[in-house]
């Protein structure tokens, strides 16, 4: 099977709608993000809503604390390009006045709403007007007493329990519009109370590790948890809780889906070797131009930066477009066909060049327009002048292996 093909089986779910969009039951892992803004501040919190949609937020989450918030988003929602969530904690209330402002769901925290009275009136309500609640269980704001519960610390059965008892709830009403998540900012103890989550109900996951930290390493342990699940068929709508521009969650999200094969692709997937000792130009800084070259162009390509004429073009012989240095010349190529060869500083701007026509004219007619034989003589003139200058091993490898020979021997 061609990697292109390859597809990660997901897990069967309800579908639920958030305003217009499919939530679970086969749909695409939409992309949620939460503003930083007071909620009262209606057009700083809109100019953040339109950031986030414009990064690839499908779904956007509004706190809703107090009722100048909630007044807030009487004004938002209707000028929101996307589904807004009101974020609730301890306030059953103002998850009424939520629903009164127009919101098209809720998030509601079981650890700090815990009155049956309280929680089944806010799901009675939403139940009358279709809205869909998240039952948003949280590793450090679980209920004392499931926590006494299980040993006086959070465990995955607990945070499932929790979920389950909300559940419990909602059914009394006969309200089933639910998406759960059991967040931990301990990445096994999520992805572990996700699992046992998917086994005992078929309600959509939203999935995160709550309080990731800053960029780097909020990213890399969130995209850990996320990623381990999504590859599992698990989770229907996801959130990088960073600390950090909440555009940079969307952002991330949206090219964790890409990669993982779970949403097409709306941009392009830039990829660029490690360098080596071949290395004709600097390929980080090709590479980082690149992709601020292409950061505002919707171009649903891969297009590759290579270091070297030797191996580059065969490497990344599957990108839509690629292109390798030689000899202070920069070769293009097309499905790992030559192309063109440019002038080293003129890379990324041919780059740009031949992606938009591309996208707009398709590669055959890429191919087409050029001299692909001329292209493939140079192309072959400079890869053997390089091996000439470097020979086959430009990293001394086999060097290095002669001298581990002679120190094991002596």
């Amino acid at each position: 099977m061609d990697a292109g093909e390859l597809t990660i089986p997901r897990r069967a779910t309800r579908r639920i709608s958030v305003g217009d969009v499919a939530v679970g039951g086969g749909a695409p892992v939409s992309i949620q993000s939460m503003t930083t803004t007071k909620t009262a501040d209606v057009d700083g919190t809109l100019a953040q809503i339109y950031s986030l949609q414009m990064a690839g937020a499908d779904i956007v989450r509004c706190t809703c604390n107090e009722t100048e918030a909630a007044e807030g988003l009487a004004h938002i929602v209707p000028r929101s390009p996307v589904p807004i969530i009101a974020d609730i904690h301890h306030q059953y209330r103002m998850a009424l006045a939520a629903m009164e402002a127009g919101v098209q769901g809720l998030r509601l925290n079981p650890g700090n709403i815990r009155r049956p009275e309280h929680i089944k009136a806010v799901a009675a309500e939403a139940r009358d007007r279709g809205i869909p609640i998240r039952i948003g269980v949280n590793g450090g704001s679980l209920d004392p007493d499931l926590y006494e519960r299980h040993g006086g610390r959070v465990t995955p059965e607990a945070m499932v329990e929790s979920a389950l008892r909300e559940i419990d709830y909602f059914t009394e009403v006969d309200f089933d519009l639910i998406k759960i998540s059991v967040k931990a900012s301990n990445v096994p103890l999520m992805i572990e109370a996700y699992r046992q989550l998917s086994e005992v109900t078929d309600h959509p996951l939203h999935l995160g590790v709550t309080e990731a930290g800053p960029l780097p390493d909020g990213l890399i342990k969130a995209t850990a948890g996320i990623a381990t699940l999504l590859a599992e068929g698990i989770g229907d709508t996801i959130r990088y809780s960073l600390t950090a521009d909440p555009v940079e969650e969307a952002k991330a999200g949206r090219v964790l889906l890409e990669s993982l094969g779970l949403r097409e692709r709306t941009n392009v997937d830039l990829i660029a070797c490690p360098s080596c000792g071949r290395a004709e130009v600097d390929v980080i800084a090709i590479a980082e131009q690149a992709r601020d070259a292409f950061a505002d162009r919707e171009l649903p390509l891969q297009i590759a930066v290579m270091g070297c004429v030797v191996n580059g073009p065969g490497e990344a012989r599957d990108a839509d477009l690629g292109i390798a240095a030689g000899r202070h010349r920069g070769h293009l190529f097309v499905k790992g066909t030559n192309v063109a060869v440019v002038p080293e500083d003129e890379m990324v701007a041919t780059l740009v060049e031949w992606a938009e026509f591309i996208a707009e004219h398709g590669t055959d007619a890429a191919l087409a327009r050029v001299d692909t034989q001329r292209a493939a003589r140079e192309a072959e003139r400079d890869r053997a002048a390089l091996l000439e200058e470097q020979g086959d091993d430009a990293n001394a490898s086999e060097q290095r292996v002669e001298l581990i020979h002679r120190t094991v021997a002596d």
